[in-house]
């Protein structure tokens, strides 16, 4: 390898490994005297790459055994929002999106005040199991307003279209602004042992109840994700002069 090699390339390298499943959750990384001989770089250069992959959650230090991989992540919509602007796609390497259910069903006490409807009122479900390398990551059943539905009728059908919100912003016209994610743990139910392969009898999970609006401050989506406790729920935020 070429002394010029930074940080950026090596973290790169690895995180593409892990995103591809040659390294997986629980393999043991090289060491940081092994990452300098590969790369023929200083341990200063490779210390900082290591330190990109545990900041982005990719790794965490085990004591007495170096630094590992860190068990499935499950991105936040931020995340995905720059993938899909990058690539189109709104799912990153390895992962893929089994479609559950589509179908519609009365808002009930969570989705209604969320999407500014009456209880009970129609609106139509995507239930979705989102895997990455085949190990199961969350279930996510995302909710739609009619307004949506009738622009995107692609989502009441049970085919996957890349990225749905996506979509539905641009046939409204207007892009999306902003994104609440409220997180929360709860018991899983049965079927959600069942989908995400959670064997204990009583299993906590986290749910994340995001809510998408868009500039005109209409909701596109209202999502409730639900993932294993062992998964891990990943954000970044910018907290230098640039985030003011």
């Amino acid at each position: 390898m070429p002394s010029t090699v930074g940080y950026a390339e090596i973290a790169a390298n690895y995180r593409q490994q892990i995103q591809d499943g040659e390294l997986r959750p629980g393999d043991t990384m090289p060491s940081l005297r092994q990452v300098c001989e590969r790369y023929n770089v200083a341990q200063t250069t490779a210390n900082r790459a290591y330190r990109v992959l545990k900041m982005e959650g990719l790794t965490i230090a085990r004591p007495g055994v170096g630094t590992v991989v860190a068990g499935p992540t499950s991105n936040n919509i931020g995340t995905r929002v720059r993938l899909y602007e990058a690539t189109g796609k709104a799912l990153d390497g390895g992962e893929s999106s089994q479609i559950l259910e589509v179908g519609t069903v009365g808002a009930d006490e969570l989705i209604a005040p969320r999407l500014d409807v009456a209880p009970g009122t129609p609106v139509q479900v995507r239930r979705r199991l989102v895997s990455r390398n085949g190990v199961p990551v969350h279930l996510s059943n995302s909710y739609y307003p009619a307004y949506v539905i009738a622009v995107t009728p692609e989502l009441a059908e049970p085919v996957s279209t890349g990225g749905s919100r996506e979509l539905a912003a641009a046939r409204l016209g207007v892009p999306q602004a902003r994104v609440l994610e409220e997180v929360t743990s709860r018991h899983a139910t049965a079927a959600e042992k069942e989908h995400l392969g959670l064997t204990a009898g009583d299993v906590v999970v986290s749910q994340v109840i995001r809510t998408v609006t868009l500039d005109d401050d209409r909701v596109v989506e209202v999502a409730v994700k639900v993932t294993g406790g062992e998964t891990i729920l990943r954000w970044a935020t910018e907290l230098g002069s640039q985030a003011t």
